[in-house]
Formats: structure tokens, sequence, C-alpha cells
């Protein structure tokens, strides 16, 4: 099917929400892990059991920094799904933030040739989808472009200009096996993504609000 644009609604990322039972304290732990510029907090109860669908990735120059923000993330209270390592696509770790939210930080390089220099060289929200080209071909239709596209297993979007965080697409079962956890979930998301255009919300559930 080919991809069409609807020249009518044009949509990008504007921001990123995470919904904590504990406002406070999660912004006490994503500013010792060093990301709290990235996202908004909100108080929320709603229920919320197993994956949820999705993780927020750091992309940094080396295994070093890699190290860094893990530690940094641990030292605040995370637990780690995946101890940092090599692979076959470089070096990454895998943390859980106290409020639930799955972190992924890594870098391609393999050889640590740089001292830890805690920065962030791309900030990207990855959805784990059921569908990964109906789900790419309905945000192309709010007016998100397609950078990168690998089939029905990934796609990644242009940043908007408002916002610091980039948007992918992957498969909801791929997602959960890469950051080694079961792909199960029930309830909330817990996330929802800012719009600059209008409110509404995705075939897997994943809810867009308009940003003033």
């Amino acid at each position: 099917m080919a991809i069409t644009t609807s020249p009518a609604v044009h949509t990008s990322l504007a921001s990123v929400t995470l919904e904590v039972a504990d406002p406070e304290a999660a912004r006490r732990f994503y500013t010792a892990f060093g990301v709290d510029t990235y996202i908004r907090l909100r108080a929320s109860e709603a229920h919320s059991t197993g994956f949820r669908g999705f993780t927020l990735a750091l992309t940094v120059s080396g295994p070093a920094t890699v190290d860094g923000f893990v530690a940094a993330a641990v030292d605040a209270g995370a637990t780690v799904l995946k101890p940092a390592a090599k692979s076959l696509w470089g070096y990454s770790g895998v943390v859980q933030a106290p409020d639930g939210t799955i972190w992924k930080i890594a870098t391609s390089a393999k050889k640590d040739t740089g001292p830890d220099t805690r920065e962030i060289d791309e900030f990207v929200l990855l959805l784990g989808v059921e569908d990964v080209k109906a789900t790419k071909q309905f945000y192309v239709d709010r007016g998100l472009t397609v950078t990168k596209s690998f089939g029905g297993k990934y796609t990644e979007f242009a940043p908007g200009r408002s916002s610091r965080v980039k948007l992918a697409l992957y498969k909801r079962r791929a997602l959960a096996k890469d950051l080694g956890v079961p792909a199960d979930g029930t309830g909330s998301h817990r996330i929802v993504l800012g719009s600059t255009a209008d409110t509404f919300t995705d075939p897997d559930g994943f809810a867009w609000e308009a940003t003033a």
C-alpha cells in the first residue's frame, strides 16, 4: 500500500508526559538520572500491569557514558533489567525507573575510547505496536514524516521542532524481548504524547493531547 499524507493535518511530537503515582519522587529520580529536561510528569493512579508497551531510549557516545547513566539510575532507585553489555549492535543496558517506566541506554560503539560525558546524543520514544505498517500509515496521515522504515519491523519519524524526543515504532513483542520483559500487559500505558495539532488515540491505545 502506498503511503499518503493528508494535507489537512500536520502533527508532530511536542512533548512526552509520564503518568506516575508520586510526581515529586519521580522528579527527584529523573533529575538524578539526568533526563528531567526531556520529559513531563503527571499524577495518575490509572491501573497498569506488566509491559506498558513503550520504552524511552538514550543514544550516547560510548560505553563509559552508558555505564554512567545506568549507575546514576540505579543509585537513584532504578532496577536493572539488563546489565550493560556488548551486543551485535554495540553496547547497552536497560533499567526500570521506580515509577515503572523502562529506559534503554545504548551506544553503537563497542570499544570504550572516552570518558563518561553524561551527554545524550539522541532521545527516542519507542512505541511497541501490533502492526508497524498500519500504525505508520496512521501517523503519516497526520503529517508525521518518516525518516527510516524497515518494512513491518521498525519505523522512525522526524522529530518536531518543539520537541527533543524522536518517535519510533517497533513490534511490541520484539521490543519486549529486547528489553528483557514479558510482552503481556494490561491497563494504562501511563504515557501521554503531546500533539502540535489535535487530540487523538492511535491504533494501539497511545493517547495524544493537543499542547497549548
